[in-house]
């Protein structure tokens, strides 16, 4: 009996998931409210069967027999509702790829992290391997698991990152390596509560076994508490040296089993949360018997993730740190707590009514100058000026970058962490990022 599947949002999972199932005789129905019918996309699967359509009503699903989903949209739209009455399976795109994928499988989830750890990951393997595997990233990192499941084979690695949404909707979860960076209080609007998204974390490990790895940060007592819950091997790593049977840190170096692997001040990255980062991966690494002198070499050489406390370039002596991503206070601490007090931070945003006198202690700590911009802008220049700290109120981020080289000096840090979403005059904050190192190649003549 041919499988009925209705596509629920036809972003890059969806088109993925509707090409996968009609690759495997499926007759498919894509539904998205916002879909744009000039889509080339959408004429080449509409010509080889594929139907589409803008309506979400409950007679979509009379002929169901699965629903795949975009992970970010929640269940509580009517018509999730209603197929969870008729007992109508839901997943996501990365569920169904998950059943087809051969070879070493690592899955990476955290509340912060999971990104750079992921890439860390993927270039120590790909360091290790042979010319005749392939190490491939995929899943919430940006490019779907069902788009590189077929080109595996049984010696290749899949390393993916996957987000409590994608975690939610997957009921099998069975990598042979499981990294849990981290669980903070994130996402509480999608989640019904604290506990509902810590459970959906913790999937990731739920269905291993003892022939699996669980890496695990113990530098929280509650992840230490969580980690005794898995029938996998623990591999635990802790910046505060608080174990030492799998990574950590201690007297500034870096450790797998009391194994030096480098000193942390080498890390191409700065902060505290990168040295957990690596961490992590030193120990995926190492388990994969990638060498240690290898290791140190590459994650010197790491630069980190686009838009991720990303380091672009030099210019007039000054390092330029882009770190587009960081769309709320914390990611800001997180990033001003790698440096000196020779930062010039670029910062501002959406105005989500945030408390910004939070950043005030890590502004007096770290931040010589502040630029600002956006809905955000001229709030927290009544933060910095409090304190003492000069700087100015901007137009956006590319008008900021020649105020911030007027205000600094050689051997100084210009850092864009804006404290914000960037939806106030970006579509994304890749968009913010990509237009503030554009500024930056203008100020070198490039």
């Amino acid at each position: 009996m041919t499988k009925r599947v209705l596509v629920i949002g036809f972003a890059r999972s969806g088109a993925a998931a509707a090409k996968m199932m009609l690759g495997q005789g499926a007759q498919v129905t894509v539904s998205d409210n916002n879909l744009d019918w000039t889509n080339p996309l959408v004429k080449q699967l509409e010509a080889k069967g594929v139907q589409f359509t803008t309506e979400q009503d409950a007679a979509l699903l009379s002929q169901v027999d699965l629903i795949i989903k975009n992970p970010g949209i929640p269940h509580s739209i009517p018509i999730l509702q209603t197929a969870k009455k008729l007992n109508i399976p839901i997943e996501v795109e990365v569920a169904e790829a998950q059943k087809y994928i051969q070879g070493n499988w690592i899955a990476v989830t955290g509340s912060n992290g999971k990104t750079t750890t992921t890439e860390m990951i993927a270039a120590l393997l790909r360091a290790g391997s042979s010319d005749h595997t392939k190490v491939v990233v995929a899943g919430n990192i940006g490019v779907p698991v069902s788009e590189v499941v077929p080109n595996l084979t049984a010696h290749d690695t899949l390393i993916t990152e996957l987000s409590s949404f994608q975690l939610f909707d997957m009921p099998v979860v069975n990598p042979h390596f499981a990294v849990l960076t981290n669980i903070f209080s994130s996402h509480l609007n999608w989640h019904r509560d604290r506990a509902e998204y810590v459970e959906t974390k913790m999937k990731i490990t739920r269905q291993q076994t003892a022939d699996d790895y669980f890496i695990v940060n113990w530098d929280n007592d509650e992840w230490v508490e969580l980690a005794q819950t898995t029938q996998a091997r623990v591999v635990p790593y802790s910046r505060l040296n608080r174990i030492q049977t799998g990574a950590y840190m201690q007297d500034g170096w870096l450790y797998f089993r009391q194994e030096a692997i480098m000193p942390a001040s080498e890390l191409a990255v700065p902060g505290e949360h990168n040295i957990e980062n690596a961490l992590a991966a030193i120990a995926v690494a190492r388990l994969n018997e990638v060498p240690a002198p290898l290791i140190a070499q590459k994650l010197s050489h790491f630069t980190g993730v686009e838009h991720r406390l990303q380091y672009v370039t030099q210019l007039a002596g000054r390092k330029i740190y882009n770190d587009s991503k960081a769309t709320d206070i914390e990611a800001t601490q997180k990033a001003l707590s790698g440096f000196g007090q020779n930062v010039v931070l670029l910062a501002g945003g959406l105005d989500r009514g945030d408390d910004l006198s939070r950043l005030a202690p890590d502004f007096k700590a770290h931040v010589k100058a502040l630029i600002t911009f956006g809905q955000t802008g001229p709030k927290l220049a009544k933060v910095a000026q409090a304190l003492g700290i000069p700087g100015q109120v901007t137009q956006d981020v590319a008008t900021a970058v020649p105020v911030a080289l007027a205000l600094s000096q050689p051997d100084d840090v210009i850092l864009l962490s804006p404290a914000a979403a960037s939806w106030d005059q970006y579509h994304t904050f890749e968009e913010r990022g990509d237009r503030f190192m554009a500024a930056i190649q203008a100020q070198k003549g490039e």
